[in-house]
């Protein structure tokens, strides 16, 4: 069997790799445009920061140990410019332009994206860099090193912009981020990400949303930014736009692509020709969750499907279950995480969403390092199965993370999970592990044990008309009536029984003591706000 694997890096030699482990006997050849067949993208923000040291430690395959040790062939330098499904083969260019053609009993399509390159005015000038190589993270690195350069703007509010946005102000440069969207942060809901956006902003990275970006002007070099809102000094810029998906050469195949372009794949990673496969950024999946078109440009997404598809091709009967959205990442003095579906993409999606925003201790109180996590769980409220989670917190954030996709991927409900005798001593958890802990607040919600305001309702004007009661350990809101729950054994002075009552705390736990009891003494009209004033800006109404 003569397989063609057009790319490499992450899913590319994946496919190469488990193909010629299933199939000795396969005639397996990568044919890849650039000269780094397998290194770290992800990796690319540390590099520019110093945090991964040299370039080697990228590159996780040189072509030739990588074909050494996997008996596939390697050519780089060498471009497919056209696929002939017919006669299957495909016809590409290297470096000096001589075209060759080779044919395929099976091709794997795993071309990758490129980013997304404005036509603005500007952007060719030398301070002006992408992030998609090792050679892009070198060069900026290098113009770093080198001295001059006191502020840059990052375009784009991703993972990618703000890991480097967060490793340029480590190296002590001045950053803006710039954004289209209203919010930095894709794929969390508006108040986690607005509290990402403070939270950068008390680190020295400012985020301007909702602003487009116009070019870039300077003598022949980076002087200044263009938006719509106002120019921005800068001596140096980085584009992280998104990516587009490199799927060009197949114009005219009769390949079906999505509206993105993006290859459209079944659960074998088969395209619509059956001996066609495509894996990586360059094919579009579908959500575990909701069985909808979805992509995933993500290096644990291009693993995954690369080695599905080679087991298929050896005549494995392997379906992929779809993506779920999952994505860590490190912020300043910040972690973030999330997996499943938002609470706004759950209701777009048709499920009866119901959320809380709840913090904990990440650890027992008491251990050097303890901390808190800032916990999301969107669940829906007939079925009770859990749909999502966002984390933010200093700790282990991913651990709450992969829990959860265990859970979702597994169709578990809250109540599934509220039991789940999870690991614990005092330097990993708490007794009750943080997301059981999260878990029982949602389930106190949804049964109506807990009654609460959420913060996006907060910021929406959904407490006018209420009374702030401060429930802290110690009085903490200017001009709020503190009340002591100890000292709660009846009618509370100064409130009604039937007036409507927020109660605020530091972190929400004394809010939730403070409306049940205030509930035996006859309290209708509280509410809880969750997260607390760890999360939530509160003045007394």
């Amino acid at each position: 069997m003569r397989v063609i694997i057009v790319g490499g890096v992450a899913a590319g030699t994946k496919v190469a790799a488990k193909l010629k482990r299933e199939d000795r006997s396969a005639d397996v050849t990568i044919l890849t445009k650039g000269k780094d067949i397998s290194y770290a993208g992800c990796g690319l923000p540390y590099y520019v920061g110093k945090v991964i040291p040299d370039r080697e430690s990228l590159v996780v395959n040189t072509p030739e140990k990588f074909a050494a040790l996997t008996g596939a062939k390697v050519i780089t330098g060498m471009e497919v410019t056209k696929v002939d499904r017919a006669k299957k083969t495909v016809t590409a260019v290297n470096e000096a332009g001589e075209e060759s053609i080779r044919e395929y009993d099976r091709l794997v399509i795993a071309s990758g994206a490129s980013p997304i390159k404005p036509p603005l005015p500007g952007l060719d000038l030398p301070q002006v860099f992408f992030m998609r190589t090792p050679d892009d993270a070198v060069e900026l690195r290098r113009t770093v090193e080198a001295g001059g350069m006191k502020r840059a703007v990052v375009v784009g509010g991703g993972f990618i912009g703000l890991e480097i946005a967060e490793n340029l102000t480590a190296m002590g440069i001045r950053c803006n981020v710039l954004d289209m969207a209203p919010h930095v942060f894709p794929g969390f809901d508006e108040e986690i990400q607005i509290f990402v956006e403070n939270h950068l902003a008390e680190h020295g990275i400012n985020t301007m949303t909702g602003t487009r970006f116009e070019g870039v002007t300077g003598e022949g070099k980076v002087e200044k930014v263009q938006t719509d809102r106002r120019a921005l000094k800068a001596d140096l810029v980085v584009l992280s736009i998104g990516v587009r998906a490199n799927t060009g050469f197949l114009k005219d195949t009769g390949i079906e692509l999505a509206p993105n372009q993006t290859v459209l794949v079944n659960d074998h990673m088969q395209t619509s020709d059956p001996d066609i496969y495509a894996v990586g950024d360059c094919a579009m999946v579908t959500s575990r969750i909701t069985g909808k078109a979805a992509w995933s440009p993500m290096g644990s997404t291009a693993n995954i499907t690369g080695r599905m598809a080679a087991g298929n091709l050896t005549g494995k009967d392997v379906a992929y279950h779809g993506a779920m959205g999952t994505a860590v990442c490190q912020l300043p003095e910040l972690n973030a995480g999330k997996t499943g579906l938002s609470e706004a993409q759950a209701k777009e999606a048709g499920f009866d969403a119901v959320s809380v925003i709840m913090v904990t201790d990440d650890k027992a109180h008491y251990m050097p390092g303890a901390g808190s996590f800032i916990i999301k769980l969107v669940a829906d409220r007939g079925s009770r199965r859990l749909l999502g989670v966002q984390v933010l917190g200093k700790g282990a954030v991913d651990k709450v993370v992969d829990t959860c996709v265990a859970a979702i991927a597994m169709h578990a409900t809250v109540d599934d999970i509220a039991d789940m005798d999870f690991a614990y001593a005092p330097p990993f958890s708490t007794a009750i592990h943080p997301l059981s802990h999260a878990v029982n607040v949602l389930m106190n919600k949804m049964d109506g044990t807990l009654e609460t305001m959420t913060p996006a309702e907060y910021a929406s004007g959904a407490a006018e008309g209420y009374k702030v009661m401060d429930v802290s350990l110690k009085p903490s809101i200017e001009g709020a009536p503190y009340v002591d729950l100890t000292k709660i054994e009846g009618e509370v002075e100064g409130f009604a029984k039937d007036e409507p009552i927020l109660l605020v705390c530091a972190k929400g736990k004394r809010g939730y003591l403070t409306q049940n009891r205030m509930k035996y003494y006859g309290y209708t009209k509280t509410r809880v706000l969750e997260g607390g004033l760890a999360f939530n800006e509160v003045e007394a109404e």
